[in-house]
C-alpha cells in the first residue's frame, strides 16, 4: 500500500489526462507532476518557454506561467497565463499546380504568388494569443472534492470564454476515485474580410468592393462547445496506478475555416479552373475513450496511454503516447533524469474531405480540402532532460521531432489526374519542438 503523499502525487499525474480533455491542462502543469506536493499556505510556480517550427511553414513561440497556492484546508487556487505568437505560412487548401498560381489575401486587398509545383501557402498567417485560466479546488465533504474554473482567450480575430467544473469521489480507502466533469465554451470569430459564402469563388484583387461583398455573409460568427467527462482512477498496488476516461463533446455553430479554399480542377487535364471557399457542417459530436497507466519500477517510471476518438464526421483516431523516466542520480553533480518520449497518431478522413473537386460536377453539400481533417499518420519522438537546481527547483529541457504524413484517402473519383500527377498532393510536414521549463 502506498502512503498518502505518494498516492496523492501519482493521482495528480493522472488527473492531468482529465484536465486536458476539459481544456484546463497545459504544458507547464504537465511538468509539475514529478515535484513534491505543495506545503500548506505556500505558492508553487511553473514557467515554460516553448518553440515549435515547421519546415517552410508555421512557427510558434509560447510562454506559460502557472501559479498554484495550497491553503491549510487543502483548498487549491491555480492561476495560469499563456502568451503565444504564431507566424509563417499555412496551407490554404488549394492543390499544387505545375504552373504559377496567384491567390487573393483574406482582406481582398492584396495577393500572393505560389511557384510552380509548390503547395499553396498563405504567408499572412500570424497572430498573438493571450489566455488566462483560474481554477479553484476544495474538499466539500469526506471523500468528495470539487473543482471549478474560468477561461478567457483572446486573439486578433478570436475570443473564447469558458467555464468548467469537476466532482471527484474517493472510496476503497482512497485507492479508487470516480470523477465527473464538464466544460462549456463560447467562441466568437471575426476573421479579416468577414465570413465567406460557402462555395463562392475566391475574389480577385481587381474586383470591386461590391463584388467582394457578394462573397461574404457577415462579419462574425460563433460556436459553442460542451464537454462531459467521466473518469475512474484505481491504485493497483504500490507500483501501479491506472485511469480510464470517457468523454462526450458537442460543438455547434460556425465550424468552417474561413481562410480555406478547395480547388475545382478539369476532370481530364487536372488544371485548376477555380478556387472556392470550403463548407463544413455546423455541428459535430465527438466521443473518446482514454486509458493511462503509470508503473514504478525500482528506479524508473513508465507512463503509457491510449486514446480512441470517433465523431459523426466519420473521423476515427488512435493515439499511443509513451514516456519512460530514467533517474541519473547525481552523475552530473546534481539529481537529474532523462525521459524518452514517443507518440504515434493515426487518423481517418472526414466524410466530406476532398483533395479537390471536379469542375462541372454538382457541388456536394459539404467539402473541405483541409489536410487536418484528412487521413494521416503522425509521430513524435524526443527526449527530456531534467535536473534539480537552486535548493530543489526543477529545470528541464525538451527536444522533439514531429512528422505528419497525410495520405490519399482513397476516395473514388479523386485519384490524381493530368497535371496533378506532376505535383505532390499530400506533402509531409516536419517540425522541431524545443521547450525549457523551470519550476520553483
Amino acid at each position: 500500500m502506498t502512503n498518502k503523499t505518494e498516492k496523492t502525487n501519482i493521482k495528480a499525474a493522472l488527473t492531468l489526462a482529465t484536465a486536458a480533455l476539459l481544456g484546463t491542462s497545459n504544458l507547464a502543469e504537465a511538468n509539475t507532476v514529478t515535484t513534491p506536493s505543495a506545503k500548506e499556505n505556500s505558492w508553487d510556480f511553473d514557467s515554460a518557454l516553448l518553440f515549435y517550427s515547421e519546415v517552410d511553414r508555421v512557427s510558434a513561440a509560447e510562454a506559460i506561467f502557472n501559479a498554484k497556492k495550497t491553503f491549510a484546508n487543502d483548498e487549491i487556487l491555480n492561476l495560469k497565463l499563456t502568451v503565444d505568437a504564431l507566424t509563417g505560412a499555412s496551407a490554404n487548401g488549394a492543390v499544387a499546380q505545375p504552373n504559377v498560381q496567384t491567390f487573393t489575401r483574406p482582406s481582398g486587398k492584396g495577393e500572393y504568388t505560389i511557384a510552380a509545383g509548390d503547395t499553396p501557402l498563405d504567408d499572412t498567417f500570424h497572430d498573438t494569443r493571450v489566455q488566462l485560466n483560474a481554477q479553484w479546488t476544495q474538499p466539500i465533504a469526506p471523500n468528495y472534492t470539487a473543482s471549478g474554473g474560468v477561461h478567457i482567450s483572446k486573439e486578433y480575430d478570436y475570443l473564447s470564454l469558458g467555464v468548467n467544473g469537476n466532482l471527484a469521489f474517493d472510496f476503497d480507502r482512497k485507492n479508487s476515485t470516480f470523477s465527473a466533469g464538464f466544460s462549456y465554451f463560447q467562441d466568437t470569430f471575426t476573421p479579416e474580410g468577414g465570413i465567406p459564402k460557402a462555395f463562392s469563388s475566391m475574389p480577385k484583387v481587381s474586383d470591386s468592393a461590391d463584388d467582394f461583398a457578394e462573397t461574404r455573409i457577415e462579419s462574425e460568427d460563433t460556436k459553442t462547445t460542451t464537454d462531459i467527462l467521466l473518469g475512474f482512477t484505481q491504485v493497483i498496488n504500490r507500483r501501479m496506478i491506472t485511469q480510464f476516461n470517457y468523454s462526450y463533446s458537442i460543438v455547434d455553430g460556425y465550424l468552417t475555416d474561413p481562410f480555406k479554399v478547395i480547388s475545382k480542377v478539369d476532370g481530364v487535364t487536372g488544371f485548376t479552373q477555380d478556387n472556392i471557399y470550403e463548407s463544413r457542417p455546423d455541428s459535430r459530436v465527438k466521443q473518446s475513450l482514454y486509458a493511462q497507466s503509470l508503473y514504478h519500477f525500482d528506479s524508473v517510471v513508465l507512463d503509457v496511454s491510449y486514446r480512441y476518438m470517433w465523431d459523426d464526421w466519420e473521423i476515427d483516431s488512435h493515439t499511443i503516447d509513451t514516456r519512460f523516466r530514467i533517474p541519473l542520480g547525481d552523475a552530473f553533480g546534481t539529481e537529474s533524469y532523462i525521459q524518452p518520449h514517443f507518440r504515434l497518431y493515426q487518423q481517418s478522413a472526414a466524410e466530406f474531405y476532398r483533395p479537390f473537386l471536379i469542375d462541372g460536377e454538382a457541388a456536394p453539400t459539404y467539402a473541405s480540402a483541409d489536410y487536418r481533417i484528412g487521413e494521416m499518420t503522425t509521430f513524435t519522438v524526443g527526449l527530456k532532460y531534467g535536473l534539480l537546481v537552486n535548493n530543489g527547483h526543477d529545470l528541464s529541457f525538451r527536444l522533439e521531432y514531429y512528422r505528419q504524413a497525410p495520405t490519399d484517402a482513397g476516395i473514388a473519383g479523386f485519384e490524381a489526374r493530368g497535371a496533378l500527377n506532376e505535383v505532390d498532393l499530400y506533402p509531409t510536414i516536419d517540425a522541431i519542438i524545443a521547450q525549457v521549463t523551470y519550476s520553483f
